[in-house]
């Protein structure tokens, strides 16, 4: 079940499943993604709960559910944005009304931690959503072009689009300094393992889509193009155990292809490290696989659909194109 894609005008809601919105450093951008998101035409509320926040840098699971299933269901609400991640979007499965969300299908769009609500969403409803930038990376200045682009082409048009290299990106923690930012030009994809490939997309940042392993939210890996990232935290060995615990899927036998985000300078992690890891695993033998694309923790960062469908071509002439969004 694909949502109805966003049009200049519509109404997007933010709310925070995860962390809030009050966390310091988002003081010195909140004006900014809010500023951006009405030049792109949008109008911008706010669920009621966004600027509490507990010692866990978050709110309630009352009050996180109270304003997911407002947003979803006000009738003027054509989109739900989140703030942004954290570690704490598992604690609200349990807790989701799926009939409400099945009935009222809108676009849910955000990255990491929200990767739980945005696959368990998709197993139990068959609704697609997105993985793509949080509200608050509409705040960023330097790098927005290519993000907005990838954004319209998921969320706004219709028809296939490919997810190709930016020109180049960055790794700053760029809302403490919008000024002062470091860009590295785009070396372009790393081919791992060669081949083509076409499934259903599933999963996005690693350590929190194997929060949903032996339960009834993981989605099934048949005929799937898995989509991971990770961030700074994950080094090269969590990386490595990470994605051998999706190897154990009794149904990973059904993964067609896997495309990995860019990883963070602090991960540690290289072309030859990655490309190790997987030569280690012959599960990964005949699976192609393509690695430092733009999405996850890194600047700037393309926007797909968990649910929908893909096509990747892994040689010298290596693309990804998103076919069903």
């Amino acid at each position: 079940m694909l949502p109805p894609k966003l049009k200049v005008g519509d109404e997007i809601r933010v709310i925070t499943p995860a962390r809030s919105r009050m966390l310091p450093w988002i003081q010195n951008i909140k004006d900014d993604a809010h500023e951006k998101l009405e030049s792109m035409g949008f109008t911008v509320t706010y669920g009621k709960h966004v600027d509490e926040m507990d010692e866990f840098g978050s709110t309630t699971i009352e009050h996180r559910m109270e304003d997911l299933h407002d947003a979803f269901s006000d009738k003027n609400v054509k989109a739900v944005l989140t703030v942004i991640g954290g570690f704490n979007s598992n604690q609200l499965l349990r807790h989701l009304d799926y009939d409400l969300i099945r009935a009222n299908p809108k676009i849910l769009c955000g990255y990491s931690d929200i990767t739980a609500l945005q696959n368990a969403i998709y197993t139990k409803t068959g609704m697609v959503t997105y993985s793509g930038p949080h509200w608050f990376t509409f705040g960023d200045k330097k790098s927005i072009v290519y993000t907005e682009q990838k954004f319209r082409e998921c969320l706004m048009q219709e028809g296939s689009y490919r997810i190709t290299p930016s020109r180049e990106w960055s790794d700053d923690r760029w809302a403490n300094d919008q000024e002062n930012r470091s860009f590295t030009k785009n070396e372009g994809y790393w081919v791992l393992n060669e081949g083509s490939a076409e499934g259903t997309i599933v999963g996005a940042n690693l350590c929190t889509f194997n929060l949903l392993q032996g339960t009834e939210y993981k989605p099934s890996l048949k005929d799937t193009i898995l989509f991971l990232e990770d961030d700074h935290e994950s080094q090269p060995h969590h990386f490595d155990r990470n994605l051998q615990s999706v190897l154990h899927q009794n149904d990973f036998s059904g993964v067609k292809g896997i495309v990995t985000g860019r990883f963070q300078n602090e991960s540690n992690m290289t072309k030859e490290i990655l490309t190790s890891i997987v030569k280690t695993k012959k599960e990964l033998d005949n699976i192609p696989i393509i690695a430092n694309v733009d999405f996850g923790h890194t600047t700037p960062m393309a926007a797909f659909p968990i649910g929908g469908k893909a096509r990747i071509t892994a040689n010298k002439d290596y693309s990804i194109e998103i076919l069903e969004h």
